[in-house]
């Protein structure tokens, strides 16, 4: 597998988890741990800083992934013998039989800031090997905020790629799909964000909002209407190690609109049009190969990990 992916869990069934296949847990106990006050006050320091170059970025708050529990059908556990060796000794998943299969994701809150302070700071390595000797986990110091990205497949077939804006903190000018994040203050819209705590979230609608977010990202970068867009399908989830194993939950949505008239509806440009400046298809023949295409390279991590979870679910599973 490519160094700069792992897969964290990938769905038992070939077309993917629906939403109602989904539940949360939510608990201070999946936190970020705090460092001793000196490292906890650089990454306050550090964005004080980033804001005074950049006034433009914001803080926000964002959902932690602390770790997932799959309940594993046999499909699954044959799957999961066979990638194992792929997926890496991080894998946290604890195997529960039921034949109707799903996934708890065990979720906290945290923020841009604080990604931007431990996954995304120089520091990341040092904070690994610290949380595994004082805690036993790698990323009981990191920020871990969760992700979405979509496999997005056009009705001739199709998927869609974007390359990302020069302007953008995170692999400028790379290939991307569309994506972002679930966002918390979408959950509880009448508390300020600032004041965003677990005890206001309800469980069953933060999996609303992260099945949701991924359609609201691509109505805004891609510039598409909701009513085009299939229900969501989770693929899996994927780490971004360029990040220090951030996580991203990658979905398949089909859409009714055929590449050209998703092409024509890009060039329109939506409210997110600016974090992109082009777009791109490969028919599924492509995409089946892409692993060892030369495009492989122009990939950042979000797409690769969205690919390779398409690939392990929807093509050899099927």
């Amino acid at each position: 597998m490519d160094p700069e992916i792992s897969i964290l869990y990938c769905s038992p069934f070939p077309e993917g988890l629906p939403q109602r296949r989904v539940q949360a847990q939510l608990s201070p106990h999946y936190q970020r741990r705090r460092l001793p006050p000196p490292l906890e006050d650089q990454i306050l320091l550090e964005w004080e800083e980033r804001k005074r170059k950049q006034p433009w970025v914001f803080n926000g708050a964002k959902f932690r992934l602390h770790s997932v529990k799959a309940d594993l059908n046999q499909r699954e556990k044959i799957n999961r013998e066979n990638t194992l060796g792929e997926i890496g000794d991080h894998i946290r998943q604890e195997a529960d039989m039921d034949e109707q299969g799903g996934l708890t994701l065990y979720l906290a809150l945290t923020s841009y800031r604080d990604f931007l302070g431990t996954n995304w700071s120089g520091n990341a390595k040092a904070l690994q090997e610290r949380g595994g000797k004082e805690h036993g986990d790698p990323e009981a110091y990191l920020a871990q905020p969760l992700g979405v990205g979509a496999a997005l497949q056009c009705s001739d077939g199709r998927f869609v790629l974007l390359r990302r804006s020069n302007r953008v903190g995170e692999a400028p000018g790379q290939l991307d799909i569309p994506g972002g994040h679930p966002e918390p203050k979408a959950v509880a819209p009448n508390i300020p964000e600032d004041e965003l705590s677990l005890d206001v979230l309800k469980p069953e609608l933060v999996i609303t909002e992260l099945f949701s977010s991924i359609l609201a990202e691509i109505r805004d970068e891609v510039n598409l209407p909701l009513w085009s867009l299939s229900e969501p399908l989770l693929l899996g989830i994927a780490r971004n190690h360029t990040s220090a194993g951030r996580p991203s939950a990658e979905f398949y949505v089909r859409c009714s609109f055929s590449s050209e008239e998703v092409r024509e509806r890009y060039l329109q440009g939506g409210p997110e049009a600016s974090e992109s400046t082009d777009i791109m298809f490969i028919d599924r023949e492509e995409m089946l190969s892409l692993e060892t295409s030369e495009l492989w390279k122009e990939l950042c991590p979000s797409a690769k990990g969205c690919v390779k979870l398409y690939l392990l679910v929807r093509e050899q599973q099927s």
